[in-house]
């Protein structure tokens, strides 16, 4: 048992080391628009942005990796994540939705700046009406919650390239960045404050709910039989698993592959009960969206800086792949 703790330890201190790594990376590398590739330590106030960026993406992806483990525990599916819930897809059409408002009773520019509430607005009521058709007599279905979600994700997508249509083209503003995935540098304090605390929190809870989730994974009787509320813990951790993606498709839209990848990272580094996997899970994916923060700055395209999304996207499809291949991701 102890060379188990020690190896553990060993791991997340790995993580951390790794974190810290790729957080002086991000402090350091910059490229300006157009321009060249800088390694430096800048004044203070460019600096600060740098810093927004560093909490931005270690906000994220905390909060995209817990949800990950948290709806992988709930379904008891290796290949569950955050998006099996349509919440990214409700983000955006509430985004889409206000952009259209902006345009049909103001006339106006809708402001990127304004994208946190109707994204927030949008995938709370995405989470709220999945967890209402996924209610089985009174309990919720794991099987109906993902069939319901791959259902509302659709319909969400369909809605979605409607209002575009309504839109006209000049107005969209930066929304295909913004659904690809996009560090803002410009986030307010309030604003990363609240989501910083939301993902503390979910790490806290996720760790306190470990043995619970432990339990749960071995099958509705097992659990029942040593005196667990599966339909208590199930809500929780569906309600928990919205909450935190939710805050981190606000800030930074939708991202994919952090909250399947950074769980089974972490439970090959750590082992498989969740009261670690879950802090092991939240250094993945601040590790993962930093290094990819890193390496937007690193390369160069003509139409600027690559959001974030695509190297989750081309890293997470990867391992995806892989997972599928060597039966690790079988259900």
């Amino acid at each position: 048992m102890r060379v188990v703790r020690r190896r553990q330890v060993g791991a997340l201190l790995v993580l951390a080391a790794l974190v810290g790594v790729f957080i002086l990376l991000r402090l350091l590398v910059y490229r300006e628009l157009g321009g060249e590739l800088t390694w430096s330590w800048v004044e203070a106030d460019r600096m600060r942005l740098r810093w927004t960026s560093v909490g931005v993406a270690a906000i994220v992806g905390a909060s995209l990796a817990v949800s990950g483990v948290l709806l992988q525990a709930l379904l008891r599916n290796p290949l569950a994540s955050p998006f099996v819930l349509g919440i990214s897809s409700g983000a955006a059409l509430g985004v889409m939705v206000a952009i259209y408002l902006a345009y049909r009773f103001g006339g106006e520019q809708y402001q990127s700046g304004s994208h946190v509430v109707p994204a927030l607005v949008g995938a709370i009521a995405t989470s709220g009406l999945v967890f209402v058709l996924a209610q089985r007599r009174g309990w919720l279905d794991p099987l109906a919650l993902v069939l319901v979600g791959v259902v509302i994700s659709a319909i969400c997508g369909a809605l979605i390239m409607f209002v575009q249509h309504l839109v006209p083209q000049g107005l969209r503003g930066d929304l295909p960045t913004w659904m690809m995935g996009h560090i803002n540098q410009g986030a307010g304090g309030g604003l990363l404050v609240m989501t910083g605390v939301l993902a503390v929190a979910g790490v806290v809870v996720g760790v306190g709910m470990g043995g619970a989730m432990d339990a749960a994974t071995l099958g509705d009787d097992e659990a029942r039989s040593i005196g667990l509320a599966v339909g208590g813990l199930r809500v929780v951790l569906f309600l928990l698993a919205g909450c935190l993606t939710s805050s981190a498709v606000a800030l930074t839209g939708p991202i994919a592959f952090v909250g399947l990848i950074a769980p089974h990272a972490a439970r090959l580094l750590v082992g498989p009960r969740h009261t670690v996997v879950v802090m092991g899970a939240a250094l993945v994916g601040i590790a993962l969206l930093i290094g990819s923060d890193v390496c937007s700055q690193i390369v160069s395209v003509e139409g600027g800086r690559m959001p974030v999304g695509i190297f989750t996207a081309l890293i997470g499809g990867t391992a995806f792949i892989w997972l599928l291949r060597s039966g690790r991701g079988q259900v």
